[in-house]
């Protein structure tokens, strides 16, 4: 019996995974958590064979509650579910300890496949996002700019080059404007950039948002 904590800030996307998963015997839904702060909370508090993390949610986002988790709890497998493409976010999570990412719009039978594979402490890698971790290896010592940028810092890039304004991101992110301007001249310098219009190029150049 594989228990599984499923952790998504949308009620109708939980019940959707409650509902695919109902039809096999192997897996329990033991526990649901709408943000991050409560995916840490219920996995301190109870033990899970498995957590199905959305990445995009609020306050605490999903790849930061990623990082406790696997402080707290290294060896607790972790299938990252996104609405992102594998470029924005998929070599980010496999670095930073999920056993596997895949698209939110993936067929039923790929999830049920990639739940059992990770839950065998096997990994769960789209021939697609292999190809992107070996090409990460091989381009290590020169990283793109984005790769630079740290966690927050990437979520505010990606949010700029979608026009988002400093008030709405600070609002979205739980942080004071001041803070989220901090962030905005860390990346501008660490990508050597001046301007948005140049961020939204290059973010569009590299696909990080759809």
């Amino acid at each position: 019996m594989i228990r599984i904590l499923i952790a998504d800030d949308h009620t109708l996307f939980r019940e959707g995974l409650k509902h695919i998963m109902a039809e096999y015997t192997d897996l329990v839904v033991a526990n649901e958590a709408g943000n991050g702060q409560e995916v840490i909370e219920k996995i301190r508090n109870n033990d899970y064979d498995m957590v199905l993390l959305d990445i995009t949610m609020p306050g605490m986002t999903g790849l930061e509650a990623l990082k406790q988790l696997k402080n707290d709890k290294p060896k607790l497998p972790v299938l990252v579910l996104s609405m992102h493409s594998e470029e924005q976010y998929a070599v980010r999570v496999i670095r930073a300890g999920a056993s596997g990412y895949l698209r939110k719009e993936s067929a039923p039978d790929e999830l049920i496949t990639a739940i059992r594979q990770i839950s065998q402490g096997r990994k769960y890698i789209t021939p697609s996002l292999a190809e992107k971790l070996a090409f990460e290896v091989e381009a290590d010592s020169e990283k793109a700019p984005h790769d630079i940028l740290s966690d927050r810092e990437y979520q505010v890039l990606r949010m700029i080059a979608e026009g988002k304004t400093v008030k709405y991101i600070a609002k979205e992110m739980s942080l004071s404007a001041k803070t989220v301007s901090t962030y905005r001249a860390r990346i501008m310098e660490k990508m050597k950039m001046k301007t948005n219009a140049e961020l939204m190029h290059y973010v569009m150049k590299h696909r990080l948002v759809d």
